[in-house]
């Protein structure tokens, strides 16, 4: 075997950089409500999932518009169970698609039933250029 030394694969050993699995984009989010609220309760999760996996948005090519996405998981950060209590403050969702979305109005997207719950992107993860 040639040596290494000095080629681009020993520059890089051991270096990490942006990658993702090929899935198109993937965005971890999370779910607040305060237990004072009610907290995250499966009416919560399942009102802001109904929004962010359903299309919406202009549509109109000029604007970037909202894509439906699928839900890669669903978990806490303890990685304790769901108690579908109101013991559930915080929960994270793994989003996986194309395209972009908006969560800072998923609020306004969702029933209107549920109050005081905060939907954040946490990180996003997609395909090197």
């Amino acid at each position: 075997m040639p040596s290494l030394i000095g080629s681009d694969i020993a520059a890089n050993y051991l270096k990490n950089g942006k990658s993702q699995s090929g899935v198109g984009k993937e965005f971890i989010v999370s779910i607040a409500r305060t237990t004072a609220n009610g907290g995250v309760t499966d009416a919560v999760i399942n009102d802001v999932v109904a929004y962010l996996t359903m299309p919406h948005g202009t549509g109109d090519g000029v604007t970037q518009s909202d894509h439906a996405f699928t839900v890669g998981g669903v978990g806490t950060a303890t990685g304790a169970e769901l108690t579908n209590t109101t013991a559930d403050e915080l929960v994270y969702l793994r989003m996986q698609g194309t395209g972009d979305f908006t969560v800072g109005t998923a609020a306004a997207g969702m029933s209107g039933a549920l109050t005081n719950v905060t939907v954040a992107k946490v990180c996003i993860f997609e395909p090197a250029r």
